[in-house]
């Protein structure tokens, strides 16, 4: 079928319109007229996928990336990085009005940098069937796109990609792996390797794992340690390794404070804009009490130290927790607990004059936000990594009397239609 593009909404498609649904086509622009053939359709909608561009938009431009459309980790490297963050913000304000009814009238800035080379985290698929092969999922797909390098990934984790790579073709990569994360300190000099498993590792696949963490480090000296981990859904304790072998943590600079993180860890994954991202969500709040919420490492909670008497940090990860009590100094209080149940039983006895708010995609949702009103914060920062359920969430805020101060778009995941977003907020 033939499409003509109307916009770019979240998820990295375009929306065009055809025998009486809206259809969505990726790595398209607006205004562009496509081929296109159904991929998957629903009773209203469509996901089709591109055949042919028919007349393109001026802001077409070839992609970088060799694996680009085949691959599902980027979708706007076919437009240039100015009109990619222009396209964020259009997209951004567009879901405010819809999802939130919030009419955000004035300008969005953007807080940018380099656009390539700046993840400090990849996780890539591993198949050991027939060949070797290790890369990323193809574009809402299940199979495997073998990468042999990665623009958006930081120059250390491509020539320990480099280095997989020549292992697993030497036949040295053990198949109990089928993941491997990388993760890589702030100057890039020092990396992680994390790896998920397909199985509890016995003594075979131990004596394995060793050899192979052997071959890696002499290989990339610059991988410090290597930590094994099973699937989400077969661990009770996700966060905690099954096999080790060297460092299980890296010192991470950010801004004037050193973190240590672990394996199993959450961080923030753009090298460059980490220090942006501490400084608009801290701003210039002092007083008594704040509250860091969803804490992860302490990102947050080390920064704020520094601007109030007290610092309560709330995290529940196993992993996270045991990391954000190692960083923090003695005027933090780490309490591992979920946000909802922390709040449920101490969010009205407290007075905190700020609040941060850093939730998973998921947001803080009907649970947690009449909980999160009853301390009566002056001030809230939210800091946010899916613009569909922030707005849901702010409606709710707004709703509940707090107003829109500021709004900024932090591009950390350039060439990709992720976006963070960083509300500050007062009653």
């Amino acid at each position: 079928m033939r499409l003509n593009i109307e916009k770019l909404v979240y998820g990295g498609e375009g929306l065009a319109r055809a025998e009486k649904m809206t259809v969505f086509v990726p790595f398209v622009l607006p205004g562009e007229e496509v081929e296109a053939q159904f991929a998957e359709r629903k009773k209203n909608f469509a996901h089709a996928r591109l055949e042919s561009v028919v007349s393109a938009s001026p802001d077409r431009r070839p992609a970088p990336c060799p694996y680009f459309a085949r691959c599902g980790g980027c979708h706007y490297q076919h437009m240039d990085y100015e009109r990619q963050v222009e396209a964020k913000k259009e997209i951004l304000r567009e879901t405010l009005r819809r999802t939130g009814k919030l009419e955000w009238t004035q300008p969005i800035a953007a807080i940018t940098a380099e656009p390539f080379g700046y993840r400090n985290r990849t996780r890539l698929r591993v198949h050991h069937a027939g060949s070797f092969e290790i890369g990323y999922h193809q574009h809402r797909s299940h199979r495997l796109v073998a990468v042999r390098e990665c623009p958006i990934s930081s120059p250390l984790i491509n020539r320990v990609l480099a280095a997989l790579w020549k292992l697993g073709e030497g036949g040295g990569f053990p198949p109990s792996i089928r993941e491997v994360e990388f993760f890589a300190n702030a100057d890039d000099s020092q990396l992680l390797l994390e790896l998920v498993l397909h199985v509890a590792p016995g003594a075979e696949e131990r004596a394995a794992l060793d050899a192979f963490a052997a071959e890696v480090r002499q290989a990339a000296p610059e991988v410090v340690g290597l930590s094994a981990f099973l699937p989400l859904a077969e661990s009770a304790d996700y966060g905690k390794a099954v096999w080790s072998a060297g460092a299980t943590s890296l010192d991470y600079r950010a801004a004037s404070d050193t973190y240590r993180v672990s394996a199993g860890s959450f961080f923030q994954t753009n090298r460059f804009l980490t220090e942006r991202l501490i400084e608009l969500a801290v701003g210039e709040s002092r007083g008594e009490l704040a509250l860091d919420l969803y804490a992860g490492t302490g990102l947050f909670s080390l920064p704020l130290a520094r601007r109030f008497a007290q610092v309560v940090a709330v995290e529940s990860a196993p992993a996270s927790f045991s990391d954000l009590r190692a960083n923090v100094p003695a005027k933090v209080k780490p309490v591992r607990a979920t946000t909802e149940d922390y709040l449920r039983q101490q969010g009205a006895k407290l007075r905190p004059e700020l609040i941060v708010v850093d939730p998973p995609r998921a947001g803080l949702g009907d649970k947690v936000i009449p909980i999160l009103v009853q301390a009566k914060a002056p001030h809230l920062c939210y800091v946010s990594c899916d613009p569909a359920t922030l707005a849901r969430d702010l409606q709710a805020l707004v709703a509940s009397g707090y107003r829109i101060d500021s709004l900024h778009l932090v591009d950390l995941f350039p060439q990709t239609f992720h976006m963070e977003t960083v509300v500050r907020l007062s009653r």
